[in-house]
């Protein structure tokens, strides 16, 4: 058995407890440094680099009892980030193992906040890690690296998922979980998911199998002049056409995107305004949240009226070319959208959404504007 010493997230002792595979209340850690070393933030400041520094200290603290397997667990996890374990010696001269990173890891001046980061990040990282650490045994720490923009996203989703809004009288009953198992990974993912869940009558439920398509949270956004009683829509082509063989295959929609990992969605709204139709927002009205599809989908929608100026010319070419999006702009007054909507012109269900609550409020924003 090995002691070691944490000086990063993995002083959380949540996500440390994920990484070794132990109970919530089995790490016993110790507080202790490490002479001759600082920890520097990386770029992101989601993580330290550890950097020689004769004249520093680094603190963090030393857990006993590490046994191989757990070692092991714990190389997976860290060589996803390239970070290796080498010998050290502490102030109080005890010899222990530390993370070290590789020369790849890139730090800043500023030395890394720890609980900075457990305020805003450690949530993320545990969910991150659960995802992570279910790859241990049938996947590299280089797949694990490659994959890791997306975990992190999904798991941006599932802190996300803590304060959602909806779920007013209905059942808060039981879930047990007996198997999840990523049949699919990619940009998104798949999950086969065996589980039983308590019924009506207070009983539970036999065993299912069930697969659901695993995404990340998305902000929507329906651009509104007021005052000219406009709105903007974005044109490009759609996978969910083209995967259903619709001759249709460019569709007209929302601005919309991904939220990146610590945006909210407000931010990641008047972030895609600017990307995909370089525009900026005024006020953003909230008009909702909802899943796309909840018997088959964790894509979960939140949902805006973007109040903005939109003048003759406004409408053009944009998108984000580094994640090959072509994307085509429109402006139309609001009657037209409204039109489109009442005579079934339009194939996706958050703009019919927007443009309905919209002509439900329409009255109100352009008294105000």
């Amino acid at each position: 058995m090995r002691s070691l010493f944490f000086y990063g997230t993995l002083q959380h002792g949540p996500l440390l407890n994920c990484v070794l595979g132990r109970s919530a209340s089995a790490c016993k850690a110790t507080a202790a440094e490490l002479p001759g070393y600082a920890a520097r933030a990386s770029a992101d400041g989601l993580y330290p680099v550890l950097v020689e520094a004769p004249d520093a200290v680094t603190a963090g603290v030393v857990v006993q009892g590490i046994t191989d397997d757990e070692l092991a667990r714990l190389n997976f996890y860290e060589g996803g980030f390239d970070y290796d374990v080498r010998a050290e010696r502490l102030a109080s001269g005890e010899e222990v193992h530390v993370y070290v990173p590789g020369q790849g890891v890139s730090a800043t001046d500023a030395l890394w906040d720890f609980e900075a980061w457990r305020a805003k990040w450690a949530e993320m990282a545990v969910w991150a890690a659960r995802e992570v650490m279910a790859g241990y045994g049938c996947l590299s720490r280089d797949e694990i690296a490659a994959r890791f923009p997306r975990i992190r996203a999904r798991a941006w989703s599932k802190v996300l998922a803590q304060s959602g809004r909806h779920g007013r009288d209905v059942l808060d009953g039981r879930v047990e979980i007996l198997s999840r198992r990523q049949g699919y990974v990619n940009f998104f993912a798949m999950e086969d998911v065996v589980l039983r869940h308590e019924t009506f009558d207070g009983g539970m439920s036999d065993v299912m199998d069930r697969g659901v398509f695993v995404s990340s949270d998305a902000a929507l956004v329906l651009p509104y002049d007021p005052v000219r009683d406009r709105v903007l829509l974005v044109e490009q082509i759609r996978m969910g056409p083209v995967g259903r063989d619709d001759p249709v295959q460019w569709q007209l929609e929302p601005v919309a995107g991904l939220i990146d990992p610590g945006e909210s969605p407000e931010e990641a709204a008047r972030r895609e305004g600017l990307e995909e139709a370089n525009l900026r927002f005024d006020v953003l009205e909230p008009v909702g949240e909802c899943y796309a599809s909840p018997g088959a989908t964790t894509d979960f929608f939140h949902m805006f009226v973007g109040l903005c100026n939109l003048p003759d010319g406004v409408a053009g070419i944009g998108g984000e070319p580094s994640e090959g999006e072509n994307i085509r702009s429109h402006v139309m007054g609001f009657d037209a959208l409204l039109a489109m909507a009442d005579d079934r012109y339009i194939a996706n269900a958050p703009l019919g959404m927007l443009t309905y609550w919209l002509h439900r409020h329409r009255d109100r924003l352009r008294g105000a504007s």
